[in-house]
Protein backbone atom coordinates (compact mmCIF):
# COMPACT_ATOMS: atom_id res chain seq x y z
CA UNK A 1 0.00 0.00 0.00
CA UNK A 2 1.37 3.55 -1.16
CA UNK A 3 1.05 6.14 1.57
CA UNK A 4 -0.96 7.88 -0.44
CA UNK A 5 -3.66 5.70 -0.99
CA UNK A 6 -7.32 7.04 0.20
CA UNK A 7 -9.71 4.26 1.15
CA UNK A 8 -13.73 6.10 1.83
CA UNK A 9 -16.28 4.58 3.29
CA UNK A 10 -19.45 6.94 1.87
CA UNK A 11 -22.09 6.41 4.39
CA UNK A 12 -25.62 7.45 4.83
CA UNK A 13 -24.69 8.31 8.23
CA UNK A 14 -20.90 8.84 8.87
CA UNK A 15 -18.09 8.79 6.33
CA UNK A 16 -14.65 7.03 7.39
CA UNK A 17 -11.69 7.15 5.50
CA UNK A 18 -8.28 5.70 6.00
CA UNK A 19 -4.88 7.13 4.47
CA UNK A 20 -2.11 4.83 3.67
CA UNK A 21 -0.21 2.80 6.61
CA UNK A 22 -2.40 5.73 8.90
CA UNK A 23 -5.21 3.75 9.25
CA UNK A 24 -8.60 6.01 9.87
CA UNK A 25 -7.82 9.08 9.95
CA UNK A 26 -11.54 10.99 9.87
CA UNK A 27 -14.98 9.69 10.79
CA UNK A 28 -17.48 12.13 10.44
CA UNK A 29 -20.87 12.42 10.09
CA UNK A 30 -22.02 12.73 6.31
CA UNK A 31 -23.69 16.11 6.72
CA UNK A 32 -23.29 19.17 4.63
CA UNK A 33 -24.38 22.79 5.26
CA UNK A 34 -25.08 25.19 2.63
CA UNK A 35 -26.11 28.62 3.14
CA UNK A 36 -29.43 28.99 -0.10
CA UNK A 37 -28.58 32.86 -0.03
CA UNK A 38 -24.55 32.47 -1.16
CA UNK A 39 -24.93 29.66 -2.48
CA UNK A 40 -22.56 27.82 -0.68
CA UNK A 41 -20.90 25.09 1.40
CA UNK A 42 -20.32 26.53 5.27
CA UNK A 43 -19.42 23.31 7.18
CA UNK A 44 -19.20 19.48 6.03
CA UNK A 45 -19.27 16.67 8.99
CA UNK A 46 -19.03 17.24 12.70
CA UNK A 47 -19.66 20.89 12.59
CA UNK A 48 -22.57 20.66 9.97
CA UNK A 49 -24.24 17.85 12.08
CA UNK A 50 -24.08 20.42 14.80
CA UNK A 51 -26.17 22.30 13.07
CA UNK A 52 -29.56 20.03 12.25
CA UNK A 53 -32.19 22.00 13.44
CA UNK A 54 -30.62 24.83 15.19
CA UNK A 55 -29.89 27.24 11.81
CA UNK A 56 -31.90 30.17 10.38
CA UNK A 57 -34.41 28.84 7.20
CA UNK A 58 -31.49 30.16 4.65
CA UNK A 59 -28.60 27.80 6.16
CA UNK A 60 -29.54 23.53 5.85
CA UNK A 61 -27.84 20.96 6.83
CA UNK A 62 -28.54 17.77 4.83
CA UNK A 63 -27.92 14.40 4.26
CA UNK A 64 -27.09 13.63 0.79
CA UNK A 65 -27.27 10.43 0.99
CA UNK A 66 -30.49 9.08 2.45
CA UNK A 67 -32.04 5.48 2.50
CA UNK A 68 -29.06 4.60 1.07
CA UNK A 69 -29.40 6.49 -2.20
CA UNK A 70 -27.29 9.70 -3.03
CA UNK A 71 -30.30 11.97 -2.69
CA UNK A 72 -28.05 15.20 -4.16
CA UNK A 73 -25.22 14.96 -6.14
CA UNK A 74 -24.09 18.19 -5.61
CA UNK A 75 -23.98 17.72 -1.88
CA UNK A 76 -22.47 14.62 -2.12
CA UNK A 77 -19.59 16.23 -4.53
CA UNK A 78 -18.99 18.61 -2.16
CA UNK A 79 -18.68 16.02 1.11
CA UNK A 80 -16.38 14.17 -1.52
CA UNK A 81 -14.00 16.81 -2.19
CA UNK A 82 -13.94 18.72 0.85
CA UNK A 83 -12.93 15.64 3.06
CA UNK A 84 -10.38 14.40 0.81
CA UNK A 85 -9.08 18.00 1.07
CA UNK A 86 -8.95 17.76 4.51
CA UNK A 87 -7.02 14.44 4.95
CA UNK A 88 -4.56 15.26 2.19
CA UNK A 89 -4.16 19.07 1.65
CA UNK A 90 -1.97 19.70 -0.57
CA UNK A 91 1.15 16.92 -0.02
CA UNK A 92 -0.88 13.90 -2.60
CA UNK A 93 0.25 13.58 -6.29
CA UNK A 94 -2.87 11.61 -7.94
CA UNK A 95 -3.54 9.34 -5.42
CA UNK A 96 -5.20 6.08 -6.07
CA UNK A 97 -8.79 5.91 -4.54
CA UNK A 98 -10.60 3.21 -3.19
CA UNK A 99 -14.51 4.32 -3.00
CA UNK A 100 -17.16 2.15 -1.04
CA UNK A 101 -20.76 2.98 -2.29
CA UNK A 102 -23.83 1.97 -0.67
CA UNK A 103 -25.09 -1.10 -2.64
CA UNK A 104 -28.01 0.08 -4.17
CA UNK A 105 -26.63 3.36 -5.33
CA UNK A 106 -27.02 3.67 -9.77
CA UNK A 107 -24.57 3.73 -12.33
CA UNK A 108 -25.21 7.68 -12.69
CA UNK A 109 -24.87 7.84 -9.05
CA UNK A 110 -21.72 5.96 -9.00
CA UNK A 111 -20.12 7.60 -11.65
CA UNK A 112 -21.12 10.89 -9.86
CA UNK A 113 -19.05 10.26 -6.89
CA UNK A 114 -16.19 8.63 -8.94
CA UNK A 115 -15.94 12.39 -10.73
CA UNK A 116 -15.94 13.94 -7.59
CA UNK A 117 -13.09 11.96 -6.18
CA UNK A 118 -11.44 12.50 -9.75
CA UNK A 119 -11.81 16.23 -9.57
CA UNK A 120 -10.27 16.82 -5.90
CA UNK A 121 -6.89 15.39 -7.52
CA UNK A 122 -7.32 11.09 -7.45
CA UNK A 123 -5.71 9.29 -9.97
CA UNK A 124 -7.58 5.72 -10.29
CA UNK A 125 -10.64 5.25 -8.47
CA UNK A 126 -11.62 1.91 -7.76
CA UNK A 127 -15.08 0.77 -6.47
CA UNK A 128 -15.65 -1.78 -3.68
CA UNK A 129 -19.28 -4.41 -3.19
CA UNK A 130 -19.97 -3.14 0.10
CA UNK A 131 -20.37 -7.13 1.52
CA UNK A 132 -16.58 -7.83 0.16
CA UNK A 133 -15.37 -4.83 2.67
CA UNK A 134 -17.05 -5.26 5.62
CA UNK A 135 -16.20 -9.28 5.58
CA UNK A 136 -12.16 -7.91 4.87
CA UNK A 137 -12.46 -5.70 7.61
CA UNK A 138 -14.06 -8.07 10.04
CA UNK A 139 -10.90 -10.36 9.35
CA UNK A 140 -12.39 -12.56 7.10
CA UNK A 141 -10.81 -14.95 4.75
CA UNK A 142 -12.27 -14.56 1.52
CA UNK A 143 -10.17 -16.14 -0.58
CA UNK A 144 -11.00 -19.95 0.24
CA UNK A 145 -14.46 -21.78 -1.39
CA UNK A 146 -16.03 -21.35 1.88
CA UNK A 147 -18.83 -19.62 2.66
CA UNK A 148 -19.21 -16.92 4.79
CA UNK A 149 -22.44 -14.91 5.51
CA UNK A 150 -22.06 -11.18 6.60
CA UNK A 151 -24.67 -8.43 7.54
CA UNK A 152 -23.89 -5.10 7.48
CA UNK A 153 -26.68 -2.54 8.97
CA UNK A 154 -25.29 0.58 8.06
CA UNK A 155 -27.21 4.49 8.40
CA UNK A 156 -29.25 3.82 4.95
CA UNK A 157 -29.16 -0.04 4.55
CA UNK A 158 -28.65 -3.37 5.18
CA UNK A 159 -26.66 -5.51 3.31
CA UNK A 160 -26.79 -9.77 3.47
CA UNK A 161 -24.60 -11.69 1.29
CA UNK A 162 -23.10 -14.77 1.37
CA UNK A 163 -19.37 -14.55 0.07
CA UNK A 164 -17.15 -17.48 -1.10
CA UNK A 165 -13.86 -17.97 -2.87
CA UNK A 166 -13.71 -14.05 -3.20
CA UNK A 167 -17.13 -13.45 -4.84
CA UNK A 168 -20.70 -12.83 -3.80
CA UNK A 169 -22.92 -15.95 -4.10
CA UNK A 170 -26.31 -14.46 -3.50
CA UNK A 171 -27.17 -10.96 -1.36
CA UNK A 172 -30.22 -8.46 -0.73
CA UNK A 173 -30.17 -5.39 0.29
CA UNK A 174 -33.24 -3.87 2.22
CA UNK A 175 -33.80 -0.04 3.32
CA UNK A 176 -33.83 -0.51 6.28
CA UNK A 177 -31.03 0.68 8.62
CA UNK A 178 -29.81 2.87 11.50
CA UNK A 179 -32.02 6.11 9.62
CA UNK A 180 -34.92 4.13 9.75
CA UNK A 181 -34.88 2.70 13.38
CA UNK A 182 -34.85 6.64 14.48
CA UNK A 183 -37.78 7.40 12.39
CA UNK A 184 -39.42 4.34 14.02
CA UNK A 185 -38.53 5.41 17.19
CA UNK A 186 -39.73 9.22 16.40
CA UNK A 187 -43.10 7.32 15.59
CA UNK A 188 -43.44 5.63 18.20
CA UNK A 189 -42.89 8.33 20.36
CA UNK A 190 -45.54 10.54 18.64
CA UNK A 191 -47.80 8.26 18.57
CA UNK A 192 -48.22 7.23 22.51
CA UNK A 193 -46.96 10.39 23.95
CA UNK A 194 -48.04 12.95 21.56
CA UNK A 195 -44.47 14.39 22.06
CA UNK A 196 -42.34 14.86 18.85
CA UNK A 197 -38.60 14.54 19.15
CA UNK A 198 -35.90 15.07 16.83
CA UNK A 199 -33.38 12.51 15.49
CA UNK A 200 -30.45 13.00 17.90
CA UNK A 201 -32.67 12.24 20.53
CA UNK A 202 -34.11 8.97 18.85
CA UNK A 203 -30.43 8.56 18.27
CA UNK A 204 -29.50 8.67 21.84
CA UNK A 205 -32.53 6.88 22.96
CA UNK A 206 -31.56 4.09 20.29
CA UNK A 207 -27.91 3.76 21.47
CA UNK A 208 -28.80 4.08 25.40
CA UNK A 209 -31.57 1.63 26.43
CA UNK A 210 -32.60 -0.27 23.04
CA UNK A 211 -32.84 -4.05 23.98
CA UNK A 212 -34.77 -5.96 21.09
CA UNK A 213 -34.47 -9.14 21.98
CA UNK A 214 -35.63 -9.27 26.19
CA UNK A 215 -36.21 -6.24 27.61
CA UNK A 216 -37.18 -6.18 31.25
CA UNK A 217 -38.05 -2.48 31.28
CA UNK A 218 -35.28 -1.39 33.95
CA UNK A 219 -33.41 0.55 31.20
CA UNK A 220 -35.15 4.10 31.14
CA UNK A 221 -34.32 7.55 29.95
CA UNK A 222 -35.91 10.56 30.34
CA UNK A 223 -36.74 13.09 26.86
CA UNK A 224 -37.69 15.65 25.62
CA UNK A 225 -40.00 17.35 23.11
CA UNK A 226 -42.47 19.48 21.55
CA UNK A 227 -46.36 18.23 22.69
CA UNK A 228 -48.39 18.38 19.48
CA UNK A 229 -51.47 19.15 20.69
CA UNK A 230 -49.92 22.12 23.05
CA UNK A 231 -47.13 22.59 21.24
CA UNK A 232 -45.07 23.13 24.83
CA UNK A 233 -41.78 21.74 25.52
CA UNK A 234 -42.23 18.70 27.70
CA UNK A 235 -40.40 15.75 28.67
CA UNK A 236 -41.50 12.11 29.29
CA UNK A 237 -39.85 8.82 30.28
CA UNK A 238 -39.25 5.42 28.14
CA UNK A 239 -38.35 2.18 28.59
CA UNK A 240 -36.44 -0.62 26.65
CA UNK A 241 -40.22 -2.70 26.48
CA UNK A 242 -40.94 0.70 24.71
CA UNK A 243 -37.75 0.73 22.07
CA UNK A 244 -38.39 -3.19 21.27
CA UNK A 245 -42.44 -2.27 20.24
CA UNK A 246 -40.84 0.75 18.10
CA UNK A 247 -38.29 -1.92 16.33
CA UNK A 248 -39.85 -4.84 16.44
CA UNK A 249 -41.21 -4.33 12.89
CA UNK A 250 -37.73 -3.33 11.37
CA UNK A 251 -36.13 -6.27 13.40
CA UNK A 252 -38.38 -8.76 11.48
CA UNK A 253 -37.61 -6.92 7.97
CA UNK A 254 -34.00 -7.61 8.42
CA UNK A 255 -34.29 -11.21 9.54
CA UNK A 256 -36.69 -11.95 6.45
CA UNK A 257 -33.86 -11.03 4.24
CA UNK A 258 -31.45 -13.31 6.14
CA UNK A 259 -33.72 -15.98 5.60
CA UNK A 260 -34.33 -15.10 1.94
CA UNK A 261 -30.53 -15.29 1.67
CA UNK A 262 -30.06 -18.41 3.50
CA UNK A 263 -33.16 -20.25 1.45
CA UNK A 264 -31.47 -19.62 -2.26
CA UNK A 265 -27.41 -20.42 -0.80
CA UNK A 266 -26.27 -23.51 -2.28
CA UNK A 267 -26.36 -26.26 0.94
CA UNK A 268 -22.80 -26.99 0.69
CA UNK A 269 -22.13 -23.06 1.72
CA UNK A 270 -25.29 -22.97 3.68
CA UNK A 271 -23.68 -25.77 5.74
CA UNK A 272 -20.69 -23.63 6.04
CA UNK A 273 -22.41 -21.08 7.64
CA UNK A 274 -23.90 -23.11 10.48
CA UNK A 275 -20.30 -24.20 10.84
CA UNK A 276 -18.67 -20.28 10.46
CA UNK A 277 -21.87 -18.16 11.90
CA UNK A 278 -23.29 -14.97 10.67
CA UNK A 279 -21.21 -11.61 11.26
CA UNK A 280 -23.13 -8.54 12.26
CA UNK A 281 -20.67 -5.25 10.85
CA UNK A 282 -21.77 -1.43 10.63
CA UNK A 283 -23.18 0.90 13.27
CA UNK A 284 -26.78 -1.10 13.30
CA UNK A 285 -24.94 -4.36 14.66
CA UNK A 286 -25.10 -2.16 17.86
CA UNK A 287 -28.81 -2.74 18.41
CA UNK A 288 -28.71 -4.51 21.31
CA UNK A 289 -30.29 -8.00 21.38
CA UNK A 290 -30.17 -8.12 17.41
CA UNK A 291 -27.20 -10.54 16.94
CA UNK A 292 -29.50 -12.65 19.73
CA UNK A 293 -32.87 -12.25 17.49
CA UNK A 294 -30.86 -13.55 14.00
CA UNK A 295 -29.20 -16.60 15.54
CA UNK A 296 -32.52 -17.58 17.34
CA UNK A 297 -34.77 -16.85 14.06
CA UNK A 298 -32.22 -18.60 11.57
CA UNK A 299 -30.52 -21.27 13.99
CA UNK A 300 -26.59 -20.37 12.88
CA UNK A 301 -25.04 -18.79 15.44
CA UNK A 302 -24.21 -14.73 14.80
CA UNK A 303 -21.86 -12.47 16.08
CA UNK A 304 -20.84 -8.71 15.90
CA UNK A 305 -17.39 -8.37 14.67
CA UNK A 306 -15.06 -6.46 16.61
CA UNK A 307 -15.14 -2.50 15.91
CA UNK A 308 -18.18 -3.17 13.72
CA UNK A 309 -18.68 0.35 12.74
CA UNK A 310 -15.21 0.55 10.67
CA UNK A 311 -15.18 -2.76 9.37
CA UNK A 312 -16.05 -1.63 6.15
CA UNK A 313 -13.45 1.21 6.13
CA UNK A 314 -10.88 -1.87 7.14
CA UNK A 315 -11.71 -4.16 4.74
CA UNK A 316 -11.29 -1.14 2.35
CA UNK A 317 -7.85 -0.18 3.62
CA UNK A 318 -6.83 -4.16 2.85
CA UNK A 319 -8.53 -4.05 -0.58
CA UNK A 320 -5.57 -1.81 -1.88
CA UNK A 321 -3.70 -4.91 -1.13
CA UNK A 322 -5.80 -7.10 -2.97
CA UNK A 323 -6.77 -5.10 -6.19
CA UNK A 324 -5.00 -7.16 -8.79
CA UNK A 325 -6.57 -10.81 -7.39
CA UNK A 326 -10.10 -9.23 -7.00
CA UNK A 327 -9.33 -8.24 -10.74
CA UNK A 328 -8.64 -11.33 -11.84
CA UNK A 329 -11.98 -12.59 -12.78
CA UNK A 330 -13.96 -11.64 -9.83
CA UNK A 331 -14.83 -8.18 -10.96
CA UNK A 332 -15.52 -7.38 -6.81
CA UNK A 333 -13.95 -4.06 -7.44
CA UNK A 334 -14.73 -1.65 -10.63
CA UNK A 335 -12.11 0.58 -11.92
CA UNK A 336 -12.44 3.70 -13.53
CA UNK A 337 -10.30 5.38 -15.78
CA UNK A 338 -9.96 8.77 -16.94
CA UNK A 339 -8.03 10.36 -19.26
Amino acid sequence: MAGNDIGIDLGTANIIITLGKKGIVLNEPSVVAFNKRKKEVVAVGNEAYKMIGRTPEYIVAVHPLKDGVIADNTMTDALIKEFIRKVSGMGLTKPRVVLCVPSSVTDVETRAVVEAAISSGAGKVYIIQEPIAALLGAGIDITKPTGNMIIDIGGGTTDVAVVSFNGVVQSRSVKVAGSKFDAAIIRYISNKHKILIGEKTAENVKKNITNVYDPKGEKVMQIKGRHLISGLPVGVEVTDIDMKEALTDLVDEIISQVRDVLETTPPELAGDILTNGIVLTGGGALLSGLDKCIAEDVGAPCFIAENAIECVARGIEKSFEMVDDLLDGFQQISIHRYK
